[in-house]
């Protein structure tokens, strides 16, 4: 708000005094040391519906173990491959999606070679607790105060919950037992209204046409009719508000939020072996899952042929662990490798050489060139 002058303030005494037992409106979060501490909860900064400042209190100590002597093998696979049947009906599906393809080169095209493709997805899941506390109030009506009297508030991972399936992200908001108490608002000081801010109380304002004279070009103003004031429609011409932080229930009732958050973080993984293919294809797609070991904590996975697998199992298991331990509970892990189909169709249409690929289990289809691509047949 723009600072007011001497005249400005002159002029405003003519459209009426104000309510001085009205306050102006205070801030819409408890100034600092507003609240009480409750034991095991300090550190708060303030406190709202809109607080994003919230405690990130440590899980408590606890020391899961691998497994010892778990097998990590891998079991022997077979690389899947399409049939030319297969592969020609997954390029005319595709064709039939792009409204400026040709179906004519995919019925007719005669295929070269339809090379499969060994291509690993590795997966690595941790389902972790993480639990935040922030203060939060309401307008106080009456209701049921549950605060200190009732006994101590329990600290922030004693208080029970109920898990949801794993590996299914759920938030849930506990109120803190024991944590109440009621307090007058901080916005009104218990008044229950505020004074408007846009006449400063007084229910009326300057006319913006005459600004306050009456007349405009020597002749009354049709905008307040020569009053030289107008009703403030902020307020209606009352001069105050409802408080918008109570809404006239002249005290709050504070309490402390536990926020509870369950999430499934997920990392993949795929071997960059096919240049001609992007790999942001594979994340649209599924594969045959043919390992998956799932404990508190896996083991980093071992013996694997491709040794890029094994190399980025250890490290994604040691970042998850960094990344996690401090601030979250880890619940599960669970890691994954599948098979991703991908099958590099080679064919001959009107005696030139193109191709294109099969992949995932949904057979879907990415060609880098098609003919007859901007015309219909």
């Amino acid at each position: 708000m723009e600072p007011r002058t001497g005249e400005m303030e002159e002029k405003d005494e003519e459209l009426g005094s104000f309510d001085p037992n009205i306050p102006e409106e205070g801030p819409s979060a408890p100034p600092p040391g507003w609240l009480e501490d409750i034991n095991g909860y300090q550190g708060h900064k303030g406190g709202g519906p809109e607080d994003d400042d919230p405690l990130y209190p440590p899980p408590p100590a606890y020391n899961p173990q691998y497994e010892v002597n778990r097998s990590t093998s891998v079991p022997t696979i077979m690389v899947p491959s399409v049939s030319e049947d297969v592969a020609r009906d997954a390029l005319l599906k595709f064709v039939e999606s792009k409204w400026k393809y040709s179906s004519k080169p995919a019925r007719n095209l005669t295929f070269k070679e339809l090379q499969p493709i060994t291509v690993y997805r590795y997966r690595l899941e941790t389902y972790t607790e993480t639990r935040t506390s922030a203060w939060q109030f309401e307008p106080y009506n009456g209701q049921m105060v549950d605060g200190p009297q009732f006994g101590m508030s329990p600290p922030p991972w004693d208080i029970p919950v109920s898990l949801p399936q794993r590996y299914t992200d759920k938030m849930e908001k506990i109120r803190v037992p024991h944590s109440s108490f009621v307090k007058v608002c901080h916005k009104c000081h218990g008044c229950g209204r505020t004074r408007c801010a846009g006449c400063f109380g007084r229910g009326q304002k300057r006319c913006s046409f005459c600004h306050g004279h009456g007349r405009t070009r020597n002749k009354r103003c049709t905008s307040c009719h020569g009053r030289g004031r107008k009703r403030c429609l902020s307020c209606r011409g009352d001069g105050y508000k409802t408080c918008s932080v109570c809404h006239g229930a002249r005290n709050l009732l504070h309490f402390i939020q536990l926020t509870v958050t369950w999430k499934n973080n997920v990392s993949n993984f795929i071997p960059d072996r096919q240049p001609e293919f992007p790999d942001k294809k594979f994340e649209k797609v599924s594969g045959d899952a043919f390992f998956v070991d799932e404990n508190v904590l896996v083991y980093p996975i071992q013996g694997f042929p491709d040794q890029e697998v094994c190399d980025i199992s250890n490290k994604l298991i040691n970042e998850h662990l960094h990344r996690f331990t401090s601030t979250s509970r880890i619940l599960q892990q669970r890691q994954t490798i599948e098979l991703v189909p991908l099958t590099h169709a080679y064919y001959h249409y009107n005696g030139k050489e193109y191709s294109f690929f099969v992949f995932g289990t949904e057979n879907k289809v990415f060609t880098p060139k098609y003919p007859s691509a901007c015309s219909i047949l």
